[in-house]
């Protein structure tokens, strides 16, 4: 079984939308996800997520009611203020001269219960919707959390390795959830890895014992459809260039 996040594509914020390039990625996306067997389409019903779905969903015969809108997707824009520099923003972009000091913030399970994360109205409730939210989604296919790994129903997982459902959703949000099931504190992979829009990471169930699976990353922000088409990438959210050949 693999669990694939996205990023949406590149955002037009202030109007809640794609930008024009925005909305080429989601088509050069959909060429890619037309040949996918999915089980199931998540998404957070953030605009932007959605609409990076539909051309996906339209070239499987699908519509916008056949995508799974979860608030447990939406983006974590719980604002903290930054000890560094007194502003205001997303709980991460920390300074690295700061946030390399918090022992806590290394924490796979708990970071959050550190102050500034608890000063943040929401973060906590939404930590824990996340991490219930996927969970309940594995129980379903046979998986079930134990620690930082996964028992499975062996009968119920048996067959499954083509089993494939996507999720839609944000920078922010898709590394918490890559965080969790990789046994990774998402603080340091928010501070660490760039996820470009409409980037894709997949992550598969590797089962090498009965009974037991553990989720693997086979890739984490692949863009390649966009490189075969000549699509240079979008650097939002990035704070230096991104490489584009």
């Amino acid at each position: 079984m693999r669990l694939i996040f996205i990023r949406h594509a590149e955002p037009d914020y202030p109007n809640n939308s794609l930008t024009e390039k925005g909305f080429r990625e989601a088509e050069l996306l959909s060429e890619r996800i037309k040949n996918w067997k999915v089980d199931r389409f998540y998404a957070s019903p953030l605009a932007r997520a959605v609409l990076t779905a539909v051309p996906s969903l339209d070239k499987l015969g699908l519509s916008e009611q056949d995508l799974i809108k979860v608030d447990w997707m939406k983006e974590f824009s719980y604002m903290i203020m930054d000890p560094t520099t007194g502003k205001t923003h997303v709980p991460w972009d920390f300074m690295p001269s700061w946030w390399t000091l918090q022992e806590h913030f290394y924490d796979p399970f708990d970071w959050y219960v550190h102050p500034i994360f608890r000063s943040a109205d929401g973060y906590t409730e939404a930590v824990r919707a996340m991490r219930k939210g996927i969970n309940e989604i594995l129980e379903e296919y046979g998986y079930y959390r134990s620690g930082a790994f996964y028992h499975r129903d062996d009968e119920k997982t048996a067959g499954d390795d083509e089993k494939t459902i996507v999720f839609f959703g944000h920078l922010g949000a898709n590394l918490e959830a890559i965080g969790y099931l990789l046994g990774i504190s998402p603080v340091v992979l928010q501070q660490g890895i760039y996820l470009a829009p409409s980037s894709v990471t997949i992550i598969n169930m590797d089962k090498r014992l009965p009974g037991d699976a553990m989720p693997r990353a086979q890739c984490i922000g692949d863009t390649s459809h966009l490189q075969v088409a000549g699509e240079p990438l979008s650097a939002s959210g990035a704070f230096s260039p991104v490489m584009n050949n």
